[in-house]
């Protein structure tokens, strides 16, 4: 669920999701083993906008670059930017991963998404980890973070649950397959490196660009 922030005139609403602030220090806490000292990390659906100012406040030699397809989102994310006046936090790029990227999405440094898989089409899946195997550079991670399934069971019964409410909602969503996320990856030169359980029973999950590529 996502609420209303109050904002300076000027600012635009700021959203906030109660998920964000549950998550963003367990998915810290990956980011400063598995990202680079240094360079732009592209983050996928970036939502409200939260996740980015936390970890651009943390990871200060990176520049951190929010996108998002949403309008609203994008708005959202400008008004946390402008807030927070990080000078590593990047404007909000317009970028849905099954349409043809924008050229200033360049090719970053390294990739996060952060619960974009299982509220969206497989087409999303096969979109972003084609893109990140095309645009990383050799030996770059790209790192998804949220509900998997695993030997083709849910972690959880309330993951089971949240599972059959996305796929009610559109037959298209609903919570992947590891195994099956796993497979795409690798047609696009990515491996699977390390898969943390976080907390929720979410996953985060580091794509890494296969040296030899």
């Amino acid at each position: 669920m996502q609420t209303m922030e109050n904002s300076e005139p000027g600012e635009g609403m700021r959203l906030s999701t109660p998920a964000a602030k549950r998550n963003r220090e367990p998915i810290l806490a990956l980011l400063r083993e598995v990202l680079p000292t240094s360079g732009r990390v592209l983050e996928i659906a970036s939502g409200s906008g939260e996740h980015g100012v936390y970890f651009a406040q943390h990871l200060p030699a990176l520049t951190w670059q929010p996108s998002d397809p949403s309008e609203r989102a994008r708005l959202s994310i400008d008004a946390w930017r402008r807030h927070a006046a990080l000078a590593n936090l990047a404007s909000p790029l317009a970028l849905d991963v099954t349409q043809p990227w924008p050229d200033d999405v360049g090719d970053p440094s390294a990739m996060l998404c952060i619960n974009m898989l299982h509220i969206s089409p497989w087409a999303a899946t096969q979109a972003l980890l084609r893109e990140a195997g095309r645009r990383l550079p050799l030996g770059a991670v790209l790192i998804v973070y949220g509900p998997f399934m695993r030997d083709g069971e849910h972690t959880a019964a309330s993951n089971a649950a949240f599972d059959a409410d996305l796929r009610q909602r559109d037959p298209a969503w609903g919570i992947r397959a590891l195994e099956d996320v796993e497979a795409e990856a690798r047609l696009n030169e990515l491996v699977l490196e390390r898969v943390d359980e976080l907390p929720a029973n979410n996953l985060g999950v580091v794509f890494r660009r296969a040296a030899n590529a």
